[in-house]
Formats: C-alpha cells, sequence, structure tokens
C-alpha cells in the first residue's frame, strides 16, 4: 500500500476550537477514502496559532524561522493540503491570510487542497466561495469542487436527514482523495510518453 502525506492547517485561536474539529473531520473523510483505494494517509496537522509570533516576524524580515520553518517545509512537500479557518467580519482570519502571505506563490501549484470554514452563522458560508477559494486559485493550486462550512448549530445535528454537513465532509474528503490518488508520489517522477503508441502499435501489431 502506498503512503500520501496531507498536511492540515487549523487556524483556530481557541483550545478546544470548532475550526480544528471540522479540519479533523475532514482529514478523517479524507484518510477513509484514500484507505479504499488502496493509498495509506499520513496526516499531519498544524495549530497556526502556535506558530503566529513566526509568521508575524517572517511579514517584517521576508525569512521563516522557528518553527514555522518546518510547518513551511511539511506543507509544500504534502501530497495534499486541508485548509480550514474561522470567519471573521465576512471573510477569514487575519492570521490564516498572513500564513498564506509567507508560503511562496509557487509552493502550492497543482497541490490538491480542500478548504473548510466555521462560523457562527449560516450567513457566511459563501465566504469560502468568495474569499478562500480566490486565495488558493491564485496560489494555483487544485481545490477541490466542494468546500465545507459549519457553522454553530451544524454540530448539534447527528443525522444526514438532520444535518448535511457529514454528507459534504465525506464528499470533500473522497474529492481530496481522488486527485491525492492520482498524483505521482513525492519524489516520483510521472512518464511523460506513458501514453505514447509504440512502433508496434502504430503498424497495427
Amino acid at each position: 500500500m502506498s503512503t500520501r502525506t496531507i498536511a492540515v492547517v487549523s487556524a483556530g485561536l481557541g483550545r478546544p476550537s470548532s475550526t480544528r474539529m471540522l479540519a479533523d473531520r475532514l482529514a478523517g473523510a479524507a484518510t477513509a477514502a484514500l484507505a479504499e483505494r488502496g493509498v495509506e494517509a499520513e496526516v499531519v496537522t498544524f495549530e497556526l496559532r502556535d506558530v503566529a509570533h513566526d509568521v508575524t516576524n517572517a511579514m517584517l524580515t521576508g525569512f521563516p524561522t522557528g518553527d514555522l520553518r518546518g510547518v513551511l517545509e511539511t506543507v509544500t512537500g504534502a501530497d495534499g493540503l486541508i485548509a480550514v479557518t474561522p470567519i471573521f467580519t465576512t471573510s477569514y482570519s487575519g492570521l490564516f491570510k498572513s500564513f498564506l502571505d509567507v508560503v511562496d506563490k509557487d509552493a502550492l501549484t497543482d497541490m490538491p487542497v480542500l478548504i473548510g470554514a466555521t462560523g457562527g452563522t449560516p450567513r457566511h458560508s459563501l465566504a469560502t466561495e468568495y474569499a478562500i477559494r480566490p486565495v488558493f486559485t491564485y496560489l494555483h493550486a487544485d481545490v477541490v469542487t466542494t468546500a465545507v462550512f459549519a457553522a454553530t448549530d451544524d454540530w448539534a445535528g447527528e443525522g444526514d436527514d438532520v444535518n448535511p454537513l457529514p454528507s459534504r465532509i465525506r464528499r470533500a474528503g473522497t474529492e481530496l482523495a481522488e486527485k491525492i490518488a492520482g498524483r505521482p508520489e513525492s519524489g516520483e517522477v510521472p512518464d511523460e510518453f506513458a501514453d505514447v503508441p509504440s512502433f508496434a502499435e502504430l503498424l497495427g501489431r
């Protein structure tokens, strides 16, 4: 069974936080979907609050230091990324955006990314589309179609008939797993001539 790495970034400020809870659920769904495809997932989760000072210093100096250096190396070297932020004043948190600002603009090119967000009211659910998705599109990431927003009341429902959150998490996790499973493993160079027919095939043999 092959192994892929999923980096998870949670921008929640509290402990515990609903943002981290959603990040863990999304990672679990992606891991389960990968297992169904014969792929083992190694999940590495980062709480941005733990490197908040390093993020600020990197913005001021232009160089990552401390634990942030390792976080950036893991995130940019992963096979897939799950990024979840709380919504403040209709948009992502300042810490979340500051972290993305210190990520090299080309480091996430073509990387499968699943985005999620949490907030107090469903009225902010479209923030994933008008605020978060454009940032990753600018970074040339391969963002999955389904984004997941969880309002406070969404955590109260237990069944899919009552609350669509569990099924949306599964769908998003499956989409991420499909993209990750379809990519070559880290360090593996894809064969550019894999689909080129041989001379025998061209001659009809």
